[in-house]
């Protein structure tokens, strides 16, 4: 999706039903599943792309030479050895508090379905087609979640960061450095020659996961942390939260690949492209053009194969296919993968050495060595529920916990649900045990309970205190200077709310996160709207901060994206590259009218969430909430200009997402409804929004239309003015 920047000074901003489009990465379709939407693995691709640098693709042919050899020396239907390898494995979950933080029993899952899958002890795999009864081979090879960090520290095999690297496109290896510098366990590097790292996020170069297959080179550093590591979508990983069953072996194909498994059509990422001719190196896989569907009659090549000396129908259940009946690994490629854990060249034999095993952790009873705990969220509103995640480890038995404030007050379940009912902070205490060992984890000030909300209209100027720890605000700081209010600028008085963004690091993110707001007055006949007013200034031309809002239904359970602002709208393409403090005429109004009926509730809430960008200081103030009243009149075409409005203009036409109209408003606080109507006057969305004075642009969302023309019917009291336009 092409993302397009306009230069807004003195605009205000009005946005209906959807923000500017972000930039989309431009998907393969050919290497997607059946009704997919994101590619299922691009790990022949990312292969591809290193192999045009000439020492990689030295590398790369060192370690597949090192598997041919010992495919020839041992045979590629060799029986696996009495020997069971184990390979300690760290997740590193890279988040930005959104449902890619996925839960400690989601990974143990994720990890459970390794080790079945690895050792057939899925039940599956005795269904599998009559042709390949039988051939479903034990690999022998088993995966624990390690218990030691490199600096020896005790921890549960899962570290947590906390970046907007978690669902903006970024690459692997920008991944990989956000957790080197930013975990919650070590800040450091995780050898991949000590550690599977598995790095689990919300967006993984549009893929539900990929590798790279072994290769030297690299050594202890970010780049073999990336070079050797497995990178999966959250909704790929294990099968239950945020995934499901028919994601959960995406896992189990990519620890394939990083074995030394190709796809089992060859050494490419789109089935069905390299024909018949490809080879995935393994004698006794089919040759196939591979499947994405369960299509258990498939037979795409049918020519003699040299293994089997007969025409045979595709092996669909092998797990390197992209079939969702995915159930095997053959013999041949058991040898494969043995012979890639105990290769030199890739350096996978060390992680699999007693030694290593000792500094994992792994090769050692499990002991309790730390007391820990969490929550989806940290702060509810009076009357609601919050459930408790043991995460202690490593070998809890028993748990103690005393719930301040809540109800029960105590209890001993391992995950208990507790019931706040009184506004207030409360502390939070866990006392878990393995049957010897105590360890206790108390954590003041843990659980905010927020007071009823006030009910509309909702207006904040921020006059009333130099600070945000009440109930009507909070923070998130992500690093550096938090959100706070200033009295050297405001819209309206002396106040608002700032963000010394200034000296910030890009990408850190920062929340400005309202209290409990009352919409539940609000009915169809009036509908809401929520408006208020920003400043803003770039540092350089280059810099892309985002300041997006997010509105809550629940009390800040859950958090819906509203709109997003680019630093170009945001600040009209001005630039100041010392600290900035904004005057009267900088000031920008936003309009966010898509605040439907779902959350016109008693306990609404809505927050602020700027990502830095190299930009300058924000400012936000005057945040309105309020009551709109669209007109039901009928409204018919005409050609005249409104009352009150001139300057009219509609771009881009043809459209694809988005068309814009920006006109000029001759007065202030000025009710304009906006009709979208097919060509027969039935109307398919209308908004109401109170422009400002002065030059106001509105975004409207056509992204849900169908090809074709349309018209918007723009009315200002008793004038109107019909534009067309037409979606691509």
């Amino acid at each position: 999706m092409k993302k397009q920047f306009y230069s807004l000074l003195g605009l205000s901003l009005i946005s209906i039903s959807t923000s500017i489009a972000q930039q989309q990465r431009v998907l393969d379709k050919e290497n997607m599943r059946e009704g997919e939407h994101v590619e299922y693995c691009v790990t022949h691709k990312k292969m591809e792309a290193l192999k045009k640098d000439p020492k990689m693709a030295a590398l790369i042919a060192q370690a597949e030479l090192e598997s041919e050899n010992q495919t020839k020396s041992k045979g590629d239907n060799s029986t696996t050895k009495a020997t069971v390898y184990k390979i300690p494995v760290v997740f590193h979950i890279i988040h930005n508090n959104g449902p890619e933080n996925i839960s400690r029993e989601q990974i143990l899952d994720a990890v459970a379905i390794l080790n079945r899958d690895f050792r057939k002890l899925n039940a599956d795999a005795n269904s599998v087609q009559t042709p390949f009864q039988g051939m479903p081979s034990d690999v022998e090879i088993e995966f624990e979640l390690a218990k030691k960090a490199p600096n020896n520290t005790c921890f549960a095999g899962i570290t947590r960061t906390v970046s907007a690297l978690a669902n903006d496109g970024s690459e692997g290896q920008d991944q990989v450095n956000a957790v080197i510098a930013g975990n919650d366990i070590y800040q450091g590097i995780w050898p991949h020659t000590k550690y599977l790292n598995i790095y689990v996020a919300a967006e993984v170069n549009g893929a539900a996961g990929y590798t790279f297959n072994p290769m030297g080179g690299s050594g202890a550093s970010a780049q073999g942390m990336y070079y050797n590591g497995i990178f999966m979508l959250h909704t790929y990983t294990g099968s239950f939260g945020t995934s499901n069953v028919n994601s959960s072996r995406a896992l189990t194909h990519e620890v394939g690949h990083w074995l030394n498994l190709a796809h089992v059509w060859g050494g490419n990422n789109n089935p069905g492209s390299a024909g018949c001719n490809g080879t995935d190196n393994v004698q006794d896989t089919p040759a196939t053009q591979g499947s994405t569907s369960c299509n258990l009659s498939a037979n795409t090549c049918s020519t003699d194969n040299a293994y089997w000396g007969f025409d045979q129908i595709d092996n669909v259940e092998n797990y390197m296919d992209y079939s969702y009946c995915s159930k095997m690994f053959t013999q041949g490629q058991v040898t494969r993968m043995r012979n890639a854990i105990v290769s030199t060249t890739a350096g996978r034999n060390q992680i699999i050495t007693a030694s290593n095993h000792a500094a994992t952790g792994i090769n050692s009873a499990p002991t309790l060595c730390k007391a820990k705990f969490s929550t989806l969220n940290r702060t509810i509103c009076a009357g609601q529920s919050i459930q408790y995640s043991d995460e202690s480890y490593n070998a809890a038995t028993g748990w103690t916990w005393t719930f301040t404030g809540g109800s029960p007050a105590s209890s001993s379940s391992q995950n208990p649900t507790i019931t706040y009912n009184t506004p207030g902070t409360y502390a939070v205490k866990l006392v878990a045990t393995d049957g010897s060992t105590n360890n206790t984890s108390d954590v003041p000030a843990y659980i905010t309970v927020l007071p009823a909300g006030s009910g509309l209209p909702y207006f904040e100027s921020f006059e009333g205190s130099l600070t945000l720890s009440n109930p009507n605000w909070s923070v998130f700081n992500g690093g550096g200077t938090a959100w706070a209010v200033t009295n050297t600028a405001g819209k309206t008085g002396s106040n608002s709310a700032k963000l010394d963004n200034f000296s910030q690091t890009t990408g850190q993110i920062d929340e400005l996160i309202s209290g409990s707001i009352d919409l539940s007055s609000i009915t169809s006949t009036t509908g809401a709207t929520l408006s208020f007013k920003q400043a803003f200034r770039k540092k350089a031309a280059a810099n892309s901060d985002l300041l997006r809002i997010f509105i809550s239904k629940d009390c800040g359970e859950t958090w819906d994206p509203k709109k997003t602002v680019t630093s170009g709208t945001m600040s009209g393409g001005a630039i100041a590259t010392s600290t900035w403090t904004p005057t009267a005429a900088d000031w920008l109004t936003v309009h966010v009218t898509n605040v439907t009926s779902a959350y016109w509730v008693s306990n609404f809430r809505c927050k602020f969430q700027l990502t830095s960008g190299g930009g300058n200081n924000l400012y936000i103030d005057d945040i309105n909430i309020y009551a709109g009243a669209p007109s039901e009149t009928p409204v018919t075409a005409g050609l005249e200009d409104l009352g009150t409005l001139e300057s009219i203009l509609l771009f881009p036409n043809p459209a694809e997402n988005e068309v814009q109209i920006s006109f000029n408003s001759q007065v202030g606080n000025n009710e304009i409804k906006f009709y979208v109507t097919d060509l027969t006057g039935k109307r398919l969305t209308q908004h109401v929004i109170n422009a400002s004075e002065g030059n106001n642009l509105v975004l409207i969302a056509t992204e849900n239309l169908s090809a074709g023309t349309y018209l918007i019917q723009m009315v200002d009291g008793s004038s109107q003015r019909t534009l067309n336009f037409v979606k691509k």
